[in-house]
């Protein structure tokens, strides 16, 4: 089971990231929630917050996930939450 934090900030920040993450792309695999739970580090936690809720795709969002505490690369058209509605009207460019 999961082991909470003491910090309730942490724990709401965890909360939030599972939220958007679940707003954006349904439900989610618990061997992710579990490894949201292990993150300890505030930056870290909102750093995925911003790619959970910017992310074009699920895809998108595990790459960030995946690239460690120390990444921050949330820029171009990977990271435009409208770019498969765009892409679909073929407006990609325009935005």
């Amino acid at each position: 089971m999961f082991s909470f934090e003491t910090d309730p900030l942490l724990v709401n920040d965890r909360e939030d990231l599972i939220a958007v993450l679940r707003m954006r792309f349904g439900e989610i695999s618990g061997e992710i929630i579990q490894k949201i739970y292990e993150i300890d580090d505030m930056n870290t936690l909102q750093r995925l917050i911003i790619a959970a809720a910017n992310a074009a795709s699920w895809n998108v969002f595990l790459e960030e996930f995946q690239s460690g505490e120390n990444a921050f690369k949330i820029l171009g058209e990977e990271f435009n939450p409208l770019r498969e509605i765009l892409k679909g009207r073929g407006d990609v460019d325009a935005v």
